[in-house]
């Protein structure tokens, strides 16, 4: 008889790639979708009469869907699954992209651009969570970081397709708007094609169907850890997420995304205005240079996320991108050295931005995930909508290095409430995460995240 292998201990195969690959469609178009909006609304003012609290409103409305959609979508998705929402939500977004183009007044806008936020919370969360439950252990981070890059070139080549397509004619605005379903309908084909997260399966007590999927996509001689039982959910997804026995990780997860995306955000949304108030004339350039090294940011935390421990990326980035702001803030540099100074703080802060796409779904088991995900996700998006509004007001009211300063305190305190808090998870088997709670809280483990046996040898933990 052959030597079974674990799920997880698998080595890197093209099916692993393909679904990583077909993740890939929802970020691109959320960052594309956060990416753009700034350019179409400027030149929609005129068309649809958007006063200065409208171009406000349309500016957050998809952070205000993507709050509520991963607050909604996690337990659903806990609940019942993670492959209906992943398989057909792209083509949901594609066909309210392309309902912008007809847009004829401020509150069409607004509705769509709340519904593109919701699809694309539910999407964040089924994303990471089916990537994540289909990740060999040992190139988990590198698969979901595929992702983040993802999200980095739809937000940069939002920024790009905006400048090239503002001059085509008086409905450049349009265009540019419904653009964002194109990758959306790319990618709807490959994500047709992944089945259900055996992980899943098997933790809602299916285990001959999860077994099913793994040994048709990867051979007879793979299993995965069974539990003795399913879960039962006899408390709701919130409850459990902030009992002891997870409130630690719960908090981590929204903290550290929290204070990871304020910064990156409230900058790189007025990248130009906050070059042009350190004196940067060509604001063009500047904020070019900003995106790119957005990109090359990604592409670099991509090769050193599974190279170096979770703790460390978290830590090193949180405090490098507090000093490299740190030094903007209250240095003098000319033009061209602020505008390079700036470009290095964005390079680290996108490499950080991995994390964002790997941690959350590490520090929850497979019953409360999406759930986790989604708290995390949802964190994040209120963070950075309210620091988006106050940016530009902070500038104008207290100066461009007292707002700085202020996200260099928020970058400290991310980097010092992980130093005492953030656990490890980059070696765990996800079947068998494990809080850093009191040993008291094993009567809840029995309850909500059983023990699990193996028929590999020596299976589990990865020693």
């Amino acid at each position: 008889m052959s030597k079974q292998v674990l799920l997880e201990d698998l080595p890197l195969r093209p099916f692993h790639v393909g679904v990583a690959f077909s993740g890939t469609g929802g970020q691109f178009s959320d960052g594309f979708v956060l990416g753009i909006i700034g350019i179409a609304v400027s030149m929609a003012a005129g068309p649809l009469h958007l006063d200065a609290l409208w171009m406000g409103l349309l500016g957050a409305a998809s952070l205000a869907g993507l709050f509520f959609g991963s607050m909604l979508a996690g337990p659903i998705a806990d609940k019942y699954g993670r492959r209906t929402i992943f398989a057909y939500d792209m083509l949901l977004f594609a066909v309210v992209s392309a309902a912008q183009y007809f847009v004829t007044s401020p509150t069409q806008l607004l509705v769509l651009r709340v519904l593109l936020g919701l699809i694309l919370g539910a999407d964040y969360v089924v994303s990471k969570s089916l990537v994540t439950e289909y990740s060999p252990r040992r190139y988990r981070g590198r698969l979901l970081s595929v992702l983040a890059a993802a999200w980095a070139a739809g937000y940069v080549g939002a920024y790009l397709a905006g400048f090239a397509m503002r001059d085509i004619g008086p409905d450049a605005w349009r265009i540019m708007l419904a653009a964002s379903g194109v990758p959306a309908l790319l990618i709807l084909p490959f994500r047709l094609i992944v089945p259900e997260s055996p992980m899943w399966l098997m933790k809602r007590g299916r285990g001959d169907e999860a077994l099913a999927i793994i040994r048709h996509r990867f051979g007879p001689d793979v299993t995965l850890q069974t539990s003795t039982t399913a879960a039962r959910q006899h408390k709701g997804a919130w409850s459990q997420l902030f009992s002891p026995r997870w409130r630690k990780n719960t908090l981590v997860g929204c903290v550290f995304y929290t204070c990871q995306v304020i910064p990156y955000f409230a900058l790189g949304t007025f990248a130009p205005r906050v070059l042009e108030a350190l004196h940067v004339k060509d604001k063009f350039v500047g904020g070019l240079v900003y995106n790119v090294l957005l990109l090359a940011g990604a592409v670099i935390g991509l090769l050193l996320i599974d190279r170096i421990s979770r703790r460390t990326f978290l830590l090193g980035t949180f405090y490098l991108a507090a000093l490299g702001l740190a030094v903007l803030t209250w240095a003098s540099f000319g033009p061209v050295g602020t505008m390079l100074v700036f470009g290095l703080f964005a390079c680290v802060l996108s490499a950080a931005a991995n994390l964002e796409f790997v941690y959350p779904p590490e520090l929850f088991p497979t019953h409360l995930r999406a759930s986790g995900v989604g708290l995390a996700v949802a964190s994040s998006r209120f963070g950075s909508a309210i620091s988006t509004f106050l940016l530009p007001i902070a500038v104008q009211q207290v100066g461009i290095h007292t707002a700085l300063g202020v996200c260099v305190a928020v970058l400290l305190f991310g980097g010092v409430f992980c130093h005492f808090m953030a656990p490890e998870t980059g070696s765990e088997n996800l079947s068998d995460v494990k809080s850093d709670s009191a040993a008291g809280d094993e009567a809840d483990i029995g309850q909500h995240d059983a023990s699990f046996a193996t028929s590999a040898p020596g299976g589990g933990k990865r020693t």
